[in-house]
């Protein structure tokens, strides 16, 4: 008992300590009204002070609360300050320019962060409404910034709000410029947040220079040259930007292209931080995209297009009856602490004859497309996606990129001398242009998409049809996710731990004929047999161990259905291989 006395005692002391130092009287208001309900609210307090967000690759992510380890007004204004600090350091020059989506807060901390730069005497450049994350990642090229802060959560709960920072030639270099922070700058600025004092002791100037519309023209201009303009545009799209802020930008990218304006799911076309249409603004998740579905119904369109809220991924759905068990879910999330109870997620089969292609299908569909269009150079993927896009590029002599998760490497991917012209990640983005965004961009994938599926239309095909071409050509390969959430994190590294020190001999009855380990560049495995691959690591993002798994079926006779059944069969079977394996 008086080690608990003592525990909530030593809590007690940093709130208060915390409380004096918050900016924000609305934090410190929440913050007392916790300390409050002691004891009672012991177990909340120690989780809001259970260890500050970490500054990492992807910046900050967390919920709105106040504490050290939520997103508010305090973390925010000691990030701002340690990031502008970095750029001092590193005798970066140009302004930080600002952009924020419409979550809750998200125009407050970007407020926030501009009144920073400016009290450093750095020039600040916000933008004037919320808008697509692809848009910032634009303006910092354009606009010859230091660096440029996105106030974004992406696809995460209501609850939650983010910070992520793209980096400006002088400190990213040629192949960094307008990507993401990469090591060592992420722990750079991580110590550098971590040495700002006191915040009552942090400057604040005047909330920086408003753009105007200019660069989201720049932005729209550049965009539309992702398609050829002579090309077919007799398309019927039905679009959701799921409460997010990207419909304004997209529909004036399709206009400027010479495409149909997409019809808009009217009740999910306005900003909305509660989302209150989807249990979870992901359109991988079940149900997510129901209204879409119902909406390119309803209007009998050829194609239907999801962004999530930031606009910076591209889910495409597809008009296709699904035969039962035809097609395997793109994620199986194991119940927490559960092993073998399984809810498999509905997002591929959609239903009411229409499937959401899987990102490795999109990335391919549009990979092809480009090299059909004379488009040459490096075309990259990450070491969790689809073997098919290298085969493709042998098949049809283009330089061929592998890099570990994340666009940030994606971007920065190099092989001799050939620029990267196209770079996606099986979660749904895709980087159709990375001289105009160097970062995946929902935009410009959605344009992109809208011009191949267009160009299909006018000879009577479909982009399943166009993808049972590829079959033909190169096999089935098909992809899913074996994904655990748990509530207990040393199951994931007893799992790892497992996988490395029984690894198996033969999966599908075949022998495992490569078990790579990248530790310790990375905390992944990788299988292989001649027709399957099983590549295990832990979510960078979320308490979930994710095993992604391939199997590569020839097509024999053209008969790609056929093949399609068999991968079906042996992709459920290298599943349950998979969870055995890694005890989950």
């Amino acid at each position: 008992m008086a080690a608990e006395t003592t525990d909530i005692d030593e809590l007690r002391e940093r709130a208060r300590r915390w409380i004096a130092d918050d900016p924000d009287p609305a934090g410190r208001e929440e913050l007392q009204a916790v300390l409050d309900r002691l004891p009672e609210s012991a177990a909340e307090l120690a989780d809001r002070f259970a260890g500050p967000l970490t500054f990492g690759t992807a910046g900050l992510r967390g919920p709105l609360r106040a504490g050290p380890n939520g997103m508010n007004l305090a973390v925010v204004t000691q990030a701002a300050a340690g990031l502008v600090g970095w750029l001092a350091a590193q005798e970066a020059t140009g302004p930080l320019v600002i952009g924020y989506d419409a979550r809750h807060l998200s125009h407050a901390f970007a407020v926030r962060t501009a009144q920073v730069a400016t009290g450093a005497g750095r020039p600040a450049l916000v933008f004037s409404r919320p808008l697509p994350t692809p848009v910032l990642a634009y303006a910092v090229r354009r606009l010859g910034a230091a660096a440029g802060v996105m106030v974004t959560a992406s696809h995460n709960p209501p609850q939650d709000n983010g910070y992520k920072v793209y980096l400006g030639e002088e400190v990213g270099g040629p192949l960094g410029a307008g990507a993401q922070i990469v090591p060592p700058a992420d722990t750079g600025i991580e110590a550098a947040i971590r040495a700002v004092g006191p915040l009552a002791d942090v400057p604040l100037g005047l909330p920086g220079q408003v753009l105007g519309d200019e660069v989201v023209a720049g932005y729209v201009e550049r965009a539309t040259e992702v398609t050829t303009p002579d090309g077919p545009r007799d398309l019927a799209v039905a679009y959701t930007p799921l409460h997010g802020v990207g419909a304004a930008v997209l529909t004036a990218a399709f206009a400027r292209a010479g495409f149909p304006v997409p019809g808009i799911v009217p009740d999910q076309a306005e900003p909305n931080p509660d989302f209150p249409t989807v249990a979870f603004p992901n359109p991988e998740e079940p149900g997510a995209v129901d209204r879409l579905v119902a909406l390119a119904e309803a209007t009998d369109a050829d194609l239907a297009i999801a962004n999530d809220p930031d606009a910076d991924r591209c889910a495409v759905v597809v008009r296709q009856p699904v035969a039962p068990g035809a097609d395997a879910a793109p994620n199986v999330d194991a119940a927490p602490d559960a092993a073998g109870e399984e809810a498999a997620g509905t997002a591929a089969g959609v239903g009411s004859g229409w499937r959401m292609l899987r990102g490795d299908e999109v990335g391919v569909l549009l990979a092809d497309h480009l090299m059909r269009r004379g488009v040459r150079g490096l075309y990259a993927t990450t070491i969790v996606s689809s073997s098919l896009l290298k085969a493709v590029c042998a098949a049809r002599g283009m330089p061929y990129g592998e890099t570990l998760t994340g666009f940030k490497w994606i971007v920065r991917a190099r092989a001799g001398g050939d620029p990267l012209v196209y770079g996606y990640e099986e979660a749904l983005g895709y980087c159709v242009a990375p001289d105009h965004v160097r970062d995946k961009d929902g935009i410009t994938a959605a344009l992109t998409v809208a011009e191949l599926a267009a160009e299909l239309h006018a000879t009577g095909r479909t982009l399943t049809d166009r993808l049972d071409e590829l079959a033909a050509e190169f096999g089935v390969h098909h992809t899913d996710q074996l994904s655990v959430r748990v509530t207990d994190l040393t199951r994931i590294a007893d799992a790892m731990a497992r996988i490395r020190e029984h690894t198996p001999e033969t999966l599908l009855g075949a022998a495992v004929t490569s078990a790579e380990d990248l530790l310790p560049d990375a905390d992944v495995v990788i299988l292989r047999t001649d027709t399957a691959r099983v590549v295990i690591r832990p979510s960078g993002t979320e308490p979930k161990l994710k095993a992604y798994l391939e199997v590569v079926v020839p097509v024999a006779d053209g008969d790609v259905p056929a093949a399609r059944r068999r991968a079906v069969a042996d992709l459920r079977t290298l599943r349950a291989e998979t969870a055995a394996a890694l005890g989950v």
